[in-house]
């Protein structure tokens, strides 16, 4: 009989993604950036650090590091990426940047979204994207579309009302993190890691880049080494990715994948509210049930 070892592993087909916490240069300033610019909520603030949200859903945790700078050669944040509940609240996003004057870094149709990109007063990138129902992010084969093509900005402001709607109130309710998106040191070594070890599923590939999800999502994480094969980390004074969250809708499944991490030689480190491991490319994930 085949053994237990080489059989296929699987990470919960539930996961959501939890908080990511970064390193900032200016706590006040990234603040009134993340607030008025982005429509964060801010939940808590205290001795250099804050967590903002969008309802009572904490999204984005920043720890003031005075002095800091981003450092773009290294493993970390390629960008985190959250996730609208419609293609209209991608549309009155849009508006309020246009109102404000706020020039973004990009846009683009992915088939399996629609989808902005900016960066935050540190250079921390940021993606804001909806995505498109299921049944459109296949080909007839059955392969997923995950491409890069320009975003039909005309198409997305037809989904306004005539009146444009009511003014700008930040984010809306059931806006998510969707992804997270890492610059990594080798592809390789971290499919070995999120596939082999963790049971994330290869959804998609570019060049030098993979998309892994679970539960037939996209992708939770994207992978690239854009920014160089066998970059190291970051120093601990850069502006940086601190840890991203995995979140696990049961404590069997929780359970079941800190088992593997322990038979691959890899020891999580306990915290109050979950686990902390380091993967290849030295860089933490937050394990913890919703």
């Amino acid at each position: 009989p085949e053994s237990r070892r080489s059989m296929p592993v699987h990470i919960d087909p539930d996961l959501a993604m939890g908080p990511v916490r970064l390193s900032v240069a200016n706590l006040a300033r990234s603040l009134t950036y993340y607030q008025q610019t982005i429509g964060l909520t801010l939940l808590t603030q205290g001795q250099g650090v804050a967590t903002l949200g969008v309802g009572e859903l904490p999204l984005l945790q920043l720890h003031e590091l005075p002095g800091a700078r981003l450092v773009r050669r290294a493993t970390g944040l390629y960008h985190f990426a959250l996730r609208l509940p419609s293609r209209p609240a991608l549309a009155q996003v849009i508006q309020h940047f246009a109102t404000i004057g706020y020039s973004l870094d990009g846009a683009a149709d992915h088939i399996v979204s629609e989808a902005l990109y900016m960066s935050d007063p540190d250079g921390h990138g940021i993606e804001i994207y909806h995505d498109r129902p299921r049944h459109h992010w296949y080909d007839a084969r059955g392969r997923m579309l995950l491409t890069t093509d320009p975003l039909d900005l005309g198409a997305i402001m037809r989904e306004l009302p005539d009146d444009r709607g009511p003014a700008w109130a930040g984010l809306p309710p059931g806006t998510d993190m969707g992804h997270v998106h890492l610059q990594v040191a080798h592809v390789r070594a971290a499919e070995q890691f999120y596939l082999g070890v963790m049971g994330f599923e290869r959804m998609a590939e570019l060049p030098g880049a993979s998309f892994i999800g679970a539960g037939g999502y996209h992708h939770h994480l994207g992978m690239n080494t854009w920014a160089g094969a066998g970059v190291a980390a970051p120093p601990e004074h850069a502006a940086r990715l601190l840890r991203y969250t995995l979140q696990f809708s049961s404590q069997a499944l929780l359970q079941e994948l800190l088992d593997r991490l322990h038979t691959a030689g890899i020891a999580p480190l306990e915290e109050q509210d979950g686990w902390l491991v380091r993967d290849p490319a030295h860089i933490w994930v937050h394990l913890q049930l919703r």
